[in-house]
């Protein structure tokens, strides 16, 4: 009788995975900073009625936006692409470190678009002044939708008049002067509850088509120049 034969075994081979760029893969895609403000989740629906609070914020190394050179460049550039046929710019207001803006947007889609148009006009504006290159913005933007009269009428007062909500907070006190905020559209704006001196100067916004941002709000008081967006308590006049 013939001895039998074992069958061998088949070894397993364990080679590194062959590098290559793009695709599923571990430890893949931009890291998280240490501010998560905004993580990239579903945005909601939206409806063109519907007007949008939009905040931009930049880099710590970004110098501030309220300088004259900044503001001017910014909006410069902001006349050229306010409006964009789907989506417009109507308000706007520059901080230190953040830009605040009410926007009208078609669709989900006109407003990305829309905003990655702007951001970019904002970082090349930046960049230009400052004299630098590289990133400006920090995350990604904050979105507010505005659904309601009074919600849209909050929107305006804290948007133009939030230069007077962060001197509050340093200051501890109101300001009593009733001039417009020079980094913001204020100046174009019809709303006031005081007679202003317009500027005379060509708008850097567009003006707004929905019902809400156009006539809506209004049922509500209109805005006050000395008013402090977000103010709850009384406090001493400055």
């Amino acid at each position: 009788m013939l001895p039998m034969t074992r069958r061998p075994r088949q070894l397993s081979l364990s080679l590194p995975a062959v590098p290559r760029w793009g695709g599923r893969r571990d430890g893949a895609g931009r890291k998280p900073g240490l501010l998560r403000r905004d993580p990239h989740a579903l945005r909601p629906p939206l409806a063109s009625r519907h007007p949008c609070h939009v905040t931009l914020r930049v880099r710590r190394d970004v110098p501030s936006l309220r300088s004259v050179r900044l503001v001017r460049e910014f909006e410069r550039s902001l006349r050229e692409g306010c409006d964009r046929g789907r989506f417009r710019v109507v308000h706007y207001s520059l901080q230190s470190n953040h830009v605040h803006l009410i926007v009208e947007a078609a669709s989900a889609r006109d407003l990305a678009c829309g905003m990655k148009s702007l951001g970019a006009r904002l970082a090349r504006a930046v960049n230009r002044v400052a004299r630098r290159r590289g990133q400006v913005l920090s995350d990604r933007y904050h979105l507010q939708v505005l659904r309601t009269p009074r919600e849209v009428r909050n929107a305006i007062a804290y948007v133009l008049l939030n230069a007077r909500k962060h001197a509050m907070q340093v200051r501890g006190a109101i300001s009593r002067s009733s001039a417009v905020d020079p980094a913001s559209s204020g100046r174009w704006f019809d709303g006031w509850r005081e007679a202003i001196t317009h500027s005379h100067d060509p708008p850097a916004v567009a003006k707004p088509r929905s019902w809400l941002l156009a006539l809506g709000w209004r049922r509500w008081t209109l805005v006050s120049i000395q008013e402090v967006p977000g103010l709850r308590r009384r406090i001493r006049s400055w």
